[in-house]
């Protein structure tokens, strides 16, 4: 998936009115995630990713923090500099695209690294897991 493609779905489905808020979506999740993820697993991931997508995800790399889902979507609010319900539905936009943009593999690779309350952040509308 190219980056037009990839901020263009954001967009679409977090329903956000301009390229720009879809990128600090986009770009707040990334960098969030790519904190909480260990090892080279940011690189891994990146690597499935359009190239202006990749730094977002390897800020901290090699820092990996162990942090709630519910302080994933905190720091994404934060980054973002919207309230905490846009964020989440942000997120969840984001990582929709994340999931069609990547390798089931490498979907499967980033759910090892995370605790079980985290599993509903990658699921899809109808409750199944797109990784399964």
């Amino acid at each position: 998936m190219k980056y037009d493609e990839f901020i263009g779905h954001v967009q679409q489905r977090a329903r956000l009115a301009s390229r720009g808020e879809a990128e600090r979506a986009t770009a707040a999740t990334l960098t969030t995630l790519g904190e909480r993820l260990a090892g080279g697993e940011p690189l891994d991931l990146g690597s499935q990713l359009p190239r202006e997508l990749q730094d977002n995800l390897v800020v901290g790399l090699g820092q990996r923090e162990d942090f709630s889902l519910d302080e994933f979507f905190s720091r994404v609010s934060e980054r973002e500099g919207t309230p905490l319900p846009d964020a989440v539905h942000h997120a969840r936009a984001v990582v929709s695209v994340l999931m069609e943009a990547v390798s089931r593999g490498e979907v499967g690779d980033v759910l090892d690294q995370l605790p079980a309350d985290w599993r509903p952040l990658f699921q899809g509308s109808e409750g199944e897991m797109r990784a399964a």
